[in-house]
Order: structure tokens, then sequence, then C-alpha cells
């Protein structure tokens, strides 16, 4: 199959861009465009046009929506978008935008032609920019809703990042579609009234009430070495003030290693070892062994527990959990795969609050008060809540509105969607 950059050097500037355009108008689902491609193409050549048009590109709406990742109206986008892949997919795909200099607003460069095709192709710069070397606040605009759908920050700077996710083939996005399409329609059915989703992929969660997205929450969650299991549980206790037990795992691969470097680590971060006849003095512990692997370490609770806040507990065989932390700074990070299996969530207060909610005498004030306190408390939640951790790397919860994330477990079986390991 002949790609776009594969096309004759013989071909005409007017056809290769009447290609392009063909291509931008097959991928806006539902979409009317007014102006034709031969209006783009005579149009004077300048960074920015007076005629007003929707910049986001495709009249599907935002790229944000409270529609639920599991739903049946996911599952039926998602069809609708494995039929605009292939239609782009059949015409050739979209060309790759040479990833040798950062592109970014006011900047005028030939690369920004390339880029306005790849996004026109994609639905996310409406042909109604028309082709120019500028990068105007027409492109900035496309740019960050493609950085948007593909979970990066939105910036509008064409970074290694933004480069890598654009640069993947149309056919490898396809088939990434159809691989999760089957995820989907899985989980489709009813999940419950109330119910949590961690998508490990996207390192983020949703709150589900309703058929709707209440709250939406950044995690962090495993690393590729030490990965968040897929499961199905119920939530049924909060623990305020945790003390944090740790794994053994941690204490052979981080906690021996630590205390070789630093005798001190574990008075310093408040960790006790406990044996069967209490508390054992870490100098009477050869470091240079790991006998200590098979004791006790207990992180006794307060600001720099590993758990800080609060832990969420539900029922599984791989002794996960969701907590609070007290890295918060991880949750700004383009890549959060940062812990042993467990997921960390932000603004976890809010999410407990809502767990809580119908569990007598637990409101956010009492919440608050006993975080405050510092006393560890668990609290048995009235109406235990399900929560599924799942691995959705593609989705669409909105007409022409595509998401993808880094395949970053590799479960998606294709080597350039896992772009984090490439970067």
């Amino acid at each position: 199959m002949q790609g776009i950059c594969d096309v004759n050097t013989k071909t005409s500037r007017r056809v290769f861009l009447s290609g392009a355009g063909a291509l931008a108008a097959s991928a806006l689902s539902g979409t009317a465009l007014a102006q034709s491609i031969d209006d783009i193409i005579n149009a004077p050549r300048r960074g920015n046009w007076n005629n007003a048009f929707d910049a986001r590109a495709s009249d599907g709406g935002k790229v944000q929506s409270n529609l639920p990742i599991f739903s049946p109206e996911t599952a039926s986008y998602v069809e609708q978008a494995v039929g605009q892949y292939q239609n782009i997919v059949s015409r050739g795909g979209w060309p790759v935008v040479p990833a040798t200099k950062k592109l970014k607003i006011g900047v005028v460069d030939p690369d920004v032609e390339t880029l306005r095709r790849r996004l026109m192709i994609s639905g996310d710069l409406s042909t109604s920019a028309g082709m120019s070397q500028a990068f105007d606040s027409y492109v900035d605009a496309a740019v960050k809703r493609f950085q948007t759908r593909h979970g990066l920050p939105a910036d509008g700077v064409t970074g290694q990042y933004t480069f890598a996710a654009m640069n993947v083939s149309a056919p490898v996005r396809l088939g990434q579609l159809e691989t999760n399409l089957v995820r989907l329609r899985s989980m489709s059915g009813f999940l419950g009234d109330r119910y949590v989703m961690v998508n490990i992929p996207a390192a983020q969660i949703e709150a589900v009430e309703n058929g709707r997205v209440v709250l939406r929450h950044a995690a962090v969650v495993g690393k590729i070495d030490r990965q968040t299991p897929i499961l199905n549980s119920k939530i049924h206790e909060i623990i305020v003030n945790p003390y944090w037990n740790a794994p053994e795992s941690i204490v052979r691969k981080d906690i021996i290693p630590l205390m070789r470097k630093d005798p001190n680590y574990l008075r310093d971060n408040n960790i006790r070892i406990l044996g069967p006849e209490g508390e054992i003095d870490p100098m009477s512990i050869d470091w240079s062994t790991e006998e200590a692997a098979k004791l006790r370490f207990r992180q006794d609770p307060g600001k720099i527990n590993a758990m800080a806040s609060v832990k969420i507990n539900f029922p599984n065989p791989h002794a996960v959990y969701m907590h609070d932390t007290p890295q918060q700074s991880l949750f700004n990070q383009i890549e959060r795969f940062h812990s042993s299996g467990c997921v960390r969530v932000q603004n976890v207060r809010d999410l407990v609050t809502w767990l809580l909610r119908g569990t007598p005498e637990w409101d956010r004030r009492r919440f608050e008060q006993t975080i405050a306190n510092g006393e560890n408390v668990p609290v048995n939640l009235a109406d235990p809540v399900p929560v599924y951790f799942t691995y959705i790397s593609a989705w669409s919860t909105g007409d022409g509105v595509v998401q993808f994330r880094d395949d970053i477990y590799g479960r998606d079986g294709v080597d350039e969607l896992r772009m984090s390991s490439t970067l």
C-alpha cells in the first residue's frame, strides 16, 4: 500500500494536497465541510485566517467527557472510530512529521505544512486552516487537542513525546482500537450504580455514578517490572492514618539496599522492625545478607508515611490497594508508572469522601479531623463499592474524539506502541 510519504515525486503539489484534504475529511465523523479543498489550496498563504472556525476541527465536541470508559456508548463510539481509521488507512494514512526540531506557535518552517496535514487527517485541525508554513494560533489549538487526546501536557509544543505519539502509523492505531474494542465490549454491561475504575495505561481513575463520571483522578501505577494487576473487587474499608507494612519484595529490592548505604534510613523514615517478641533493633541485623526480608517492617502513621493520609482496601490475591502519597509531585509527570503495583491517587480525599457517602457519621469534616488527629482509624463502608483495575489504551467517549495512550506493559502486542521504552 502506498503511503502519503511514498507518493511519486512527479505528483503535483495540487494533487498531493487534495489527497491530504480528502483524508482529513474522512477523519471527521459526520462533519459537513463547507469549504472545498480547492478553496484551501487557492487561499492566501498566511498564518492566520480572518474567517472563524472551530479550531478543534471535529464537530464531535470536547475531548473530555463525563461518559465512562466502561459503557455501551463508549464501545459504540470506538466502533465508529474503527470505521474512520479503516478509511484513513485505506487512503494511505498520514505523513510522518520530522522530529528534528521543536515546533511551536510563532515558528515558520516547512515542517509545519506536514504537521498541518497530519493534524487535518486525524481531525484535530480544521481543513479551513489551509496550508501554510506558519505555526499559528489554529495549529497551536490543534496540537493541544492532539496532546490532550494522547494524555500529554497540552502545551502546544511538539517535543519528543508529542512527535512519538504523532508518528505512530495509522494502521497501528487502527489495530490498537480493534484490540481495545474487544476489552471494552467485555466490560460494557452493568457494573454497579457506583463504581471506581482504574485505567492503568492512562494512569487515571474514574468514579462513576448512575452512568456518569463524577470524579476523575490522576494516578500513579506500577512500574514495568512491578506491574499493577488487572482485577475486579469491592472497596470495603478505608483506613485513615494507616500504618504501612512493607511487602517482602520491597524489603528485598529497596529497604535492604538502602540500609546498606545509610544505617539511619529506618529511623529517619519512622520504620520499625517487628519480630515475634517485639521490636528489633536495626543495628542487631546483618544487612550484608537478606535475613531481614523475613521480618516485618512497619512504618508509623504520619506525613512521611508511604500511604500518607489514607489507604483504600479491597480483597484481592495480589495484596494491592489504593492510597495517598507524600510524593505529590509525581502526579505532574508525563509518565506516572512509579509504584510497586499499588495505585496512588491524586486528591484522594475527594474520592474517599465520595466512597464514605452513606456510611453513618463519616462526612468530610470528620474525615479531615481524624487525619489531623493522626489517629489510626479503620472505617468499614456501609455499602462496598465495586472497583475495576483494567487496561484500556485506546477508547472514544465522543463522536470524532479518539483517545490513545502508551502501551506501557506491552499488552497490545506492537512494539511501536510502547513509546516510553524508546524515549
